[in-house]
């Protein structure tokens, strides 16, 4: 029994840890398209939820032929909606937010949905948990305090409304028995929404082949297996567990920036991560305990 629960763990742990670091490349690649304007923000939405449908429905065709067995029905329109919700605000979030703000207001909307959802529910955080929450939020703005400027109110309406999204997206993970089948059957459920949007932002779009190209990136690998892999990893994971995890995608981000772009670690990041990694620790150990 005690070797299943370590396999559990360990399992749970790499997939969220895969999980965050294509949290963490999706963000760069949709700044990437969004901020330098190779694209427009309704043409990225499309081709990001269309070529993760194409990519998960080879995968769960391939998992399906593997197993012999036939999948039943997954994912809901529910789940389906929140996840375009999540992606068509967040990409018009952008066109009048910077990078900081917009993840302020992104993080912490799903912070506090996923956290009102949990009490909502009767799951009271203790002390601890409530600790270490506060702890990793600190050091998630502490981060990005110095790229924070005032938001427009549309950008921050959208960006919050994305974060609401996102929460409720992450909390129907939570029951899922297949993952590779819900996540591919929610974002197949996107494409009459996705069609509407084409139609009607048809006049205005704006497509380049770098946009393009990062939009399928963005949309097949960063989004569509990434979310599969966190449905995975919710299950082993409390509500509060979940939420306080996600704020580690800025500093994956950071990191990131470091290893591939040359860039330079600061103070700010070293304090940062201790203070988000301190603050996880203290909320899985309080849950353990």
């Amino acid at each position: 029994m005690n070797q299943l629960l370590q396999n559990y763990a360990f399992k749970t742990f790499v997939f969220t840890a895969l999980a965050l670091i294509a949290f963490a490349a999706n963000s760069v690649l949709a700044r990437m398209a969004l901020g330098d304007g190779t694209i427009d923000a309704a043409g990225f939405t499309v081709i990001r939820l269309l070529s993760g449908a194409v990519v998960l429905l080879g995968l769960s065709s391939i998992a399906g032929r593997k197993s012999g067995k036939a999948k039943k029905t997954a994912g809901s329109w529910f789940g389906a909606l929140m996840l375009f919700v999540y992606a068509i605000c967040f990409s018009f979030a952008y066109i009048s937010l910077d990078t900081a703000t917009g993840a302020l207001i992104l993080f912490g909307a799903v912070q506090i949905t996923m956290i009102i959802v949990s009490l909502i529910k009767g799951n009271r955080p203790g002390v601890g948990e409530w600790t270490g929450l506060v702890l990793a939020f600190g050091g998630f703005v502490f981060l990005i305090l110095p790229g924070i400027s005032t938001p427009s109110a549309i950008g921050f309406a959208l960006m919050g409304l994305s974060g609401i999204a996102w929460g409720f997206y992450t909390l129907q993970g939570q029951g899922s028995d297949n993952p590779l089948a819900d996540t591919t059957q929610n974002f197949i459920r996107t494409v009459p929404m996705i069609a509407i949007v084409a139609l009607i932002s048809m006049a205005s779009a704006r497509y380049s082949l770098q946009g393009i190209v990062l939009g399928v990136l963005s949309g097949g690998i960063a989004s569509g297996i990434g979310y599969s892999l966190w449905y995975s990893a919710l299950g082993g994971l409390s509500t509060t567990q979940a939420a306080v995890l996600q704020l580690l995608v800025p500093v994956i981000a950071a990191l990131g920036g470091v290893i591939f772009v040359s860039e330079t670690i600061t103070i700010r990041l070293v304090i940062s991560a201790v203070l988000i990694l301190s603050g996880i620790l203290l909320v899985v150990l309080s849950r353990r305990g």
